[in-house]
């Protein structure tokens, strides 16, 4: 059913058409390829791809909707200059590659760092040159799995109650640093801590 409507919007160059498809998670991922290879000059397809790619991917559950196809389409749309906007969502994806990632941690949109900042798959040597960046990238640190120790125990001490937050939420951290924040002087962030080493227990 699917495929027929895109051969016919195709046929047509029915973008309306092919934008509604797109906001379907559950459109086969090939189908979805099809769309981007016809229109990948169209910024208005292009950030519906991109938003396709990032409603079927769970940063919970990681591994759900993976295929070679995400990939190659993240990496295609990392680099496709129609629509600066998509690479926010390329940006945020966990299944977007390494290199990708490192190649998007100098975007001069800084949305875009700060979202490569919060990806799960971002090393911690790029983690590490964001400790320098503007506020809103800088942020993204506190809640990444990979940000190395030294940074999440200055950031035990940020102005912002929402980094610590995300620091007491943070999973990966070192029990040492949130244990720093059980006697933070919000409670919602103390609470959090509290949380995280009880469920370590």
């Amino acid at each position: 059913m699917h495929t027929e409507m895109i051969q016919n919007a195709l046929t047509h160059s029915d973008t309306s058409e092919l934008i509604e498809l797109l906001e379907d998670k559950s459109l086969p991922i090939e189908e979805v390829k099809a769309i981007y290879s016809a229109f990948k000059t169209d910024k208005l397809v292009v950030g519906q791809v991109a938003m396709n790619l990032s409603l079927r991917t769970s940063v919970y559950e990681r591994d759900r909707e993976y295929s070679p196809i995400m990939v190659e389409l993240l990496i295609d749309i990392a680099s496709n200059p129609i629509d600066m906007g998509a690479r926010w969502a390329v940006a945020k994806n966990p299944h977007t590659p390494v290199e990708v990632l490192r190649h998007l941690s100098s975007d001069p949109i800084n949305l875009v760092r700060a979202l490569v900042a919060a990806n799960p798959a971002t090393p911690s040597d790029v983690l590490e040159k964001f400790f320098n960046d503007e506020k809103i990238v800088r942020d993204g640190l506190s809640g990444n799995p990979n940000t190395p120790p030294k940074l999440l125990k200055i950031l035990c001490d940020d102005n912002d109650k929402m980094v610590r937050m995300r620091l007491a939420e943070n999973r990966s951290a070192p029990k040492e640093i949130i244990t720093l924040l059980l006697n933070d002087t919000d409670f919602d962030v103390s609470k959090a801590a509290q949380a995280n080493l009880g469920e370590r227990a």
